[in-house]
């Protein structure tokens, strides 16, 4: 009887293991707030280097938002971008879009820049000021050649 419930704490324990990593991983992945209510914002960047659907939209370190389309415009051959900002995180629109790095190991991700406007950008809006990926290999073949020294 004694083994009998050992073996029930020990699953009991498991399943709590479980039942806790699946909440974490949908935190992770944002299915907690599935249903929160979002606006698009449009954006247009050169090189979108490491950036994919799904990808964190940050402002001042702080989640709000993810990448929710990426497309090549066949004119322009910039990386047509859609993002999805949180509907109580309102946008000035004088700012700016960026793809910034998590460090030189990390990934990318996108980050706006606020600027000081009193106005808004409104939903389906684009953000015209943008800054694409900054590619790691050519600055630092730069460094190393000397780069153009002005």
């Amino acid at each position: 009887m004694a083994e009998n419930t050992a073996e029930v704490l020990v699953g009991g324990v498991v399943l709590a293991a479980a039942i806790g990593f699946a909440v974490y991983g949908a935190q992770v992945a944002g299915l907690g707030n599935a249903g929160a209510a979002t606006y698009p914002l449009n954006a247009s960047f050169r090189s979108l280097e490491g950036v994919t659907v799904g990808t964190d939209v940050r402002l001042a370190g702080v989640k709000v938002g993810t990448v929710t389309d990426v497309d090549l415009n066949p004119e322009t051959y910039r990386a047509d971008t859609i993002v999805s900002l949180r509907a109580t995180t309102q946008i000035p629109d004088d700012s700016a879009i960026v793809i910034s790095s998590e460090g030189l190991l990390g990934g990318n991700f996108v980050e706006i820049v606020p600027g000081g406007s009193p106005f808004y950008y409104e939903p389906g809006d684009e953000i015209t000021d943008t800054q694409g990926a900054v590619s790691l290999i050519s600055l630092l073949l730069k460094f190393v050649s000397g780069g153009d020294s002005e």
